[in-house]
């Protein structure tokens, strides 16, 4: 049975949103680190510093800071982001002209995923900006950059508003899409390669939850090794501009590199890696298995 359009682009973004949700459960302990990390490299040593100071200072609730924004957002980008790779895969289609239903190799995938993801960033940046400064709030206020902080998703809304209007939940939009475009053309690149590799010759959807989780991993940490400078400078973006005006991509990555080093711009890349390749091997195993059973369920009808 050939299911049309409309159908398979609604079966895309819940499968994507049920994707989002294993991302977020698994990864937002390492997420929050890597925020703390990023924004005041100076406070900790490491990631076990950072996890042994957190926990001491706000207690076990302190690693899932911003969960709410962070379920929010990645429920959104990817919701948004399988849905758009299943149009962007025709589109490429198209472009080197095969059949609709003709396999794209693992480069057109991830062509097709790196097309997708600009639509994605769209409704990301807004969420994850709320998400950053909550995850690093307690940071702004011992280093005396803010008087006193906001510790609910509203009040964080509430003051984005009140300070900047609602353009001001587009705070680093542009670095958000530098990382997001080229990001995802390695992360979909990385995860059809390491599909292939485990598939040997048989079909990619044969594949077990190990294949999968181990796919979904390689191809988060190409993503991070790929552009995490680029999302060391959104972070400080996003949380620094709390304090008043903060400079833009460029501004903010020339001072990084000039008052701290090139490798500040690698501060948190540890916890990074960790939760890249547990969170976004549960994101796609439940991506992939999700959409199975639904598509499983539309040829039933």
């Amino acid at each position: 049975m050939r299911i049309n359009s409309a159908i398979q682009a609604a079966i895309d973004l819940t499968a994507g949103a049920a994707g989002g949700t294993a991302c977020v459960v698994t990864g937002q302990p390492f997420d929050t680190a890597k925020v703390k990390m990023q924004t005041f490299p100076d406070m900790y040593k490491g990631i076990v510093d950072c996890f042994v100071k957190t926990y001491k200072q706000v207690g076990f609730r302190g690693f899932y800071k911003g969960t709410t924004p962070a379920l929010v957002a990645n429920i959104a980008e990817n919701s948004v982001l399988f849905m758009c790779y299943g149009f962007c895969q025709q589109i490429v289609r198209r472009i080197v002209g095969v059949d609709r239903k003709t396999k794209l190799s693992d480069l057109q995938n991830a062509a097709a995923g790196s097309f997708a993801s600009a639509f994605a960033t769209l409704v990301l940046c807004p969420t994850e900006l709320v998400k950053c400064r909550l995850q690093a709030m307690h940071e702004m206020q011992l280093s005396g950059k803010i008087i006193q902080g906001h510790n609910t998703v509203w009040s964080v809304v509430k003051g984005v508003i009140q300070k900047d209007g609602p353009l001001g939940f587009y705070r680093g939009l542009s670095s958000t899409l530098l990382r997001e475009v080229p990001g995802y053309f390695f992360f979909f690149g990385g995860y059809e390669l390491s599909r292939t590799f485990f598939a040997s010759g048989r079909s990619k959807d044969e594949l077990g939850p190990i294949p999968l989780l181990l796919s979904g991993g390689f191809g988060g940490s190409c993503l991070w090794i790929a552009v995490y400078p680029v999302d060391c400078v959104k972070s400080r973006i996003q949380v620094l501009s709390m304090a008043g005006k903060q400079a833009g991509f460029m501004g903010t990555f020339v001072t990084v590199v000039r008052t701290e080093g090139v490798l500040a711009l690698y501060s948190g890349l540890k916890p990074t890696m960790i939760r890249a390749f547990l969170a976004n091997g549960a994101l796609f195993l439940a991506y992939e298995y999700s959409r199975k059973l639904m598509m499983k369920q539309m040829d039933s009808y």
